[in-house]
């Protein structure tokens, strides 16, 4: 795979200058308008052998184009605060968005090429890790963003004579980073794995391009006309149609029965049954967040549900256990200018709590597959490839020992009406009724399918829904009260279990 980045690929210095000027004027043609259209962000991941121009290209890019709008960013050692969260978080939050250009040194292939090579991860795991990237990448394309994937080559014996080279100069021998050193030594090891991992992750929306980096001139006209002739592709690219799908894609159940059918929606707690339970859950949850073992989790809790189900109140009695210290509540309203310049995802990624805290989201990422899906808001292609990328992000969570809680509050269609009655009689209470909720209202069914939907595609078994009976807003403060309790007692008990058979296994 790298033989042809081994063949001493050489441009001379006046045929480099001669292209150079036009080069760099296309380019920044190309940085302008990508910019004045702000439909797609640029991704440029930097990989490959220490010593092959890495870094002198990337400064040598942002001579030619405006540096404003390139974000370079560097992922070294991971920091205190990204290692209490799942390992994607340091790189969602660094997303370039809409119009402008990300350049990732230390990215995702840099961790796993690493860890692999120094043998911190075995093979199987690496794969793993490579099948994370990809599905990370389509996720990303899907979304628009345009990915340029660089890996910057050098022969063992090249590597070695600049090595030696640099050594025996005096002036520029602090060139030799610790790292040169160390890879000198691994060499064969990383190009191996670095040539499996090539090997499986360039594909058709984000390729491999790889360049041999001996010399500058070359190096540098390599990458510049690559990124020019993709940024000019993808600008001039007239507008996909989406993807055609079937005209029922998710046909109801052939009896029309659907799991909301199956709730027993008559469950009631009487005034005292529910004040004692409420006060023996809520000392049960404040213990349980307190309980040292939760120093190693997280706590992610997801409630949707019908308008006017009592979302508000269940999260105010989960909340009035804790110390405010402790947790925080995220709402989910229409996505903001900055949000919708970035994957859909970007938005939940970056409020995903540290180890030890505890987030509540008023309502979530399943917007996509319920109000854009029902409002139209997005294309059936993207709704129903949501649920897999969705599936991914909480798989991710819970392998970060995020525990992810998710409650789907239900009410009758007569129970709604009388809420929304009562809203608009109480003076105080106005201002949760809005147009769009009678709206929505007249949607109900639209909603119910896309509810079902929802369920059947991602309760699964790292992270359940929990369908709750709201008629009585007594029984569904207590049942998700219970439910959380019972998702935490859950999670310290198999991380007991697999802290004790990872002190067995030392021994």
């Amino acid at each position: 795979m790298f033989e042809s980045a081994e063949i001493g690929h050489a441009i001379d210095k006046e045929t480099y200058d001669a292209e150079v000027p036009a080069l760099r004027e296309a380019l920044l043609e190309a940085q302008f308008e990508l910019r004045q259209k702000a439909t797609f962000a640029v991704i440029v991941l930097i990989n490959g052998i220490e010593g092959a121009g890495k870094g002198e290209t990337v400064k040598l890019l942002n001579e030619w184009m405006d540096p404003r709008l390139i974000e370079v960013r560097t992922f070294d050692q991971q920091t205190d605060e990204e290692l209490a969260r799942p390992p994607a978080w340091r790189y969602w939050r660094m997303l370039p968005a809409k119009g402008r250009m990300g350049v990732f040194f230390g990215n995702w292939y840099s961790q796993m090429l690493q860890s692999r090579v120094h043998g911190e991860i075995n093979d199987p795991r690496l794969d793993q890790a490579i099948a994370g990237a990809e599905r990370l990448e389509k996720m990303l394309c899907d979304e628009g963003t345009l990915i340029f994937k660089f890996w910057f080559h050098l022969s063992k014996k090249q590597m070695k004579n600049r090595l030696k080279s640099l050594q025996d100069d005096p002036l520029h021998s602090w060139r030799i980073s610790p790292l040169d050193w160390q890879q000198s030594q691994t060499y064969d090891k990383f190009v191996k794995y670095g040539e499996r991992v090539l090997r499986r992750t360039s594909r058709d929306y984000a390729p491999w391009h790889v360049i041999e980096g001996v010399d500058p001139n070359y190096r540098s006209l390599a990458v510049g006309r690559i990124l020019l002739e993709g940024l000019q592709s993808a600008l001039n690219r007239q507008p996909l149609k989406p993807t055609q799908v079937s005209a029922a894609p998710l046909p109801a159940a052939v009896d029309q029965l659907s799991l909301l059918d199956s709730l027993d929606m008559t469950q009631h707690l009487d005034k005292d049954d529910y004040e004692e339970q409420l006060i023996t859950e809520q000392a049960r949850l404040a213990g349980l967040l307190r309980d040292k073992r939760m120093r190693k989790h997280a706590l992610v809790a997801v409630f949707e549900g019908n308008d006017a189900a009592g979302k508000g109140g269940a999260i105010r009695r989960v909340a009035a256990a804790l110390d405010p210290r402790q947790y925080s509540i995220v709402p989910i309203a229409a996505p903001t200018e900055e949000e919708r310049a970035q994957p859909y995802l970007w938005r939940f990624w970056r409020h995903i709590p540290a180890r030890g805290k505890f987030t509540i989201f008023d309502r979530s990422w399943y917007g996509r597959v319920l109000v854009e899906r029902v409002e139209g808001f997005c294309k059936p292609v993207d709704w129903l490839r949501a649920y897999s990328e969705i599936n991914d992000f909480e798989e991710q969570l819970a392998d970060a020992r995020v525990i992810v809680v998710k409650f789907w509050l239900a009410i009758d269609k007569d129970t709604q009406l009388e809420r929304f009655q009562a809203r608009e009689a109480i003076p105080f209470k106005r201002f949760k009724i809005t147009e769009d909720d009678w709206r929505n209202r007249d949607k109900w069914c639209d909603y119910r399918a896309a509810v079902g939907d929802m369920v059947d595609r991602t309760s699964t078994e790292v992270s359940p829904w929990t369908l709750v009976e709201a008629n009585d807003k007594r029984w569904a403060r207590i049942k998700v009260l219970r439910t959380i309790n019972r998702a935490l007692e859950a999670a310290f008990e198999r991380s007991d279990k697999h802290d004790s058979k990872a002190k067995k296994a030392k021994k």
